[in-house]
C-alpha cells in the first residue's frame, strides 16, 4: 500500500498553500518547449518512447540522481515509498510527507544493485498536512554514486517557463516504480508553492512520484525548483500539481543547515 501519495485531501491543500504574495496564474501554453520525449534529458538520460509519469516518457536508471525511497517501519515491513534526489553526495531531498512517525528505516534504490541503507532522515520540522514546508532530507553514511543536481536558489520561478517533472510513481496505465520524467509549464508560484496543470500537451504527477523533483533551466542547467507535493484532485490524469517552493526561506534554511555542501545555482 502506498500511503505516501502525491495525492492530498484537496482541502487540506487549500489550508497548505496559505501566506506570501503569488503570481498571476496562467493556463499551459499550446507547446511545451522541451519534448515530453526529451524529458529524461534534465537527467542526462537518453530516453525510451514508452508513455509514463502521466504523459511522459521511461528513463534509464543508469548514473540518475532520482532515486526510489522504500519506507519501511520498526518491524521492516513496507510503509510506502516515494522519490528523492540527491542533491550532496551523501544527502538526498525528498517531501516532509513521505517521512512519516511510522517509518523508521529507509532503503535507497538506484535503479539497480542493491538497496543502500539510509543513516538518518528528518521531515522539515514546522510541517503539517498541506503542502506548506513540505521538505525532507535522507542522509547517508557513505558516498551515493551519482552527480547531485543543484538546488535553484538564484532566481524564483516564472509563471510560463517549462519545466520538467519526474518520479517513481505511477504511469496512465497505472504501473509503479519506474523512472518516468515529463513536461509542464509554471501556471503560479506562491512564496510556498510552484503549481502546474494537466492537460493533453504536458503531464502530471501521481502516487510515488512525492517528494521528487520538478526542474527548471538556469544558465543551461536542470535544477530543482521545488519539491512534489500535492495533487488537486484524486486522479493523476487532470487537475493541478503543487510543489514546496524551496526557495521559502524556511525551507532554504533547513535544506542547507542538513546540507551544506548541496550543489546550488
Amino acid at each position: 500500500m502506498r500511503r505516501n501519495s502525491a495525492l492530498l485531501l484537496f482541502s487540506l491543500l487549500i489550508a497548505g498553500c496559505g501566506g506570501g504574495g503569488s503570481s498571476t496564474p496562467a493556463s499551459p501554453s499550446p507547446d511545451p518547449t522541451v519534448p515530453i520525449s526529451a524529458a529524461c534529458g534534465a537527467l542526462g538520460q537518453v530516453v525510451s518512447g514508452s508513455t509514463a509519469i502521466v504523459n511522459g516518457a521511461d528513463c534509464p536508471v543508469t548514473n540518475s540522481p532520482v532515486v526510489l525511497l522504500n519506507l519501511r517501519d520498526r518491524d521492516g515491513l513496507p510503509t510506502g515509498s516515494c522519490t528523492g534526489t540527491v542533491i550532496a553526495p551523501r544527502a538526498i531531498l525528498t517531501a516532509a510527507h513521505c517521512l512519516p512517525p511510522e517509518a523508521t528505516s529507509i532503503k535507497v534504490f538506484l535503479g539497480a544493485g542493491p538497496q543502500l541503507d539510509a543513516a538518518s532522515f528528518a521531515p522539515h520540522p514546522g510541517y503539517s498536512n498541506g503542502t506548506a514546508l513540505d521538505v525532507g532530507v535522507v542522509l547517508m553514511s557513505g558516498d551515493i554514486p551519482r552527480t547531485p543536481i543543484p538546488l535553484l536558489l538564484s532566481r524564483d520561478a516564472r509563471v510560463g517557463e517549462t519545466a520538467v517533472i519526474t518520479g517513481w510513481g505511477k504511469d496512465a496505465t497505472g504501473v509503479l516504480s519506474t523512472l518516468r520524467a515529463g513536461v509542464a509549464t509554471i501556471t503560479a508560484v506562491t512564496a510556498q508553492t510552484l503549481q502546474t496543470s494537466f492537460s493533453s500537451n504536458f503531464s502530471s504527477v501521481c502516487q510515488g512520484d512525492s517528494g521528487g523533483p520538478i526542474l527548471l533551466q538556469e544558465s543551461g542547467t536542470w535544477a530543482i525548483g521545488g519539491v512534489i507535493s500535492a495533487n488537486s484532485t484524486l486522479a493523476c490524469s487532470f487537475g493541478d500539481n503543487f510543489y514546496a517552493n524551496i526557495r521559502q526561506p524556511d525551507i532554504t534554511s533547513f535544506i542547507l543547515g542538513r546540507v551544506p555542501d548541496a550543489s546550488r545555482r
